[in-house]
């Protein structure tokens, strides 16, 4: 027989799968990065709902009520309705995390405090200020989760559930948000909770819809 008609090995059928690429932390400068930038979206959420009268779910709905039923500012109040939450994600989700979003609900209460001096909205239609803020602080957050961080509350305990139970966050955090925007009614006239609601859903379809377990390598 021809050596050119000699068999050869089927490599191209026979060929073992690539390996998938090493999991790269990220770095401090990358997760301080993350940080700002989704605090900052969040913030700007925040101020289009505010802006409009509005609410959202999880701690910032919390506090929303409470705001408009005391006058307390909505900076002080977030702050201190997450301290509850943090010996949640010290004993289950690491110090790492803990300390991430120590970090970010504590620049969130100060910007959200100093925003007033930066930007100042005269008039938002009830629907515009719910998707898009919803939107905004969706990917807002989709930032913090991706960095192991999160803004305390809901946030850490739809993570915990995702880690251990293999829960998609932004379902966990979409069922308690609409819970607590429902819960609103007693406080707020039922329009504004209507437009409340298609907020909460716009921020976590964004959540639901990109940050599943397994989809994302890095940590």
């Amino acid at each position: 027989m021809r050596a050119d008609f000699a068999p050869r090995a089927m490599t191209s059928t026979t060929a073992q799968p690539a390996a998938l690429p090493a999991v790269q932390p990220h770095s401090r400068t990358e997760d301080a990065m993350a940080i700002l930038t989704g605090v900052t979206l969040v913030s700007v959420g925040v101020a289009f709902i505010a802006s409009a009268g509005l609410l959202t779910g999880g701690m910032t709905g919390l506090a929303f009520v409470l705001h408009y039923a005391t006058g307390i500012g909505f900076g002080k109040l977030f702050f201190v309705l997450n301290l509850p939450f943090y010996w949640l994600a010290l004993r289950k989700l690491g110090t790492g995390f803990t300390l991430k979003t120590f970090t970010a609900v504590a620049l969130l209460s100060a910007l959200v405090g100093l925003q007033s001096q930066f930007l100042q909205i005269s008039q938002l239609h009830p629907a515009y200020a719910a998707i898009t803020g919803g939107l905004i602080m969706g990917i807002g957050f989709l930032v913090l989760f991706r960095h192991r961080c999160s803004l305390g509350g809901v946030g850490i305990l739809a993570l915990y559930l995702q880690d251990r139970c293999g829960w998609r966050a932004g379902k966990v955090q979409m069922a308690v948000d609409c819970c607590i925007v429902l819960a609103a009614l007693v406080t707020v006239e039922p329009q504004r909770v209507l437009w409340s609601v298609a907020g909460a859903v716009a921020l976590n379809l964004v959540l639901a819809m990109n940050h599943r377990p397994g989809r994302y390598l890095a940590a």
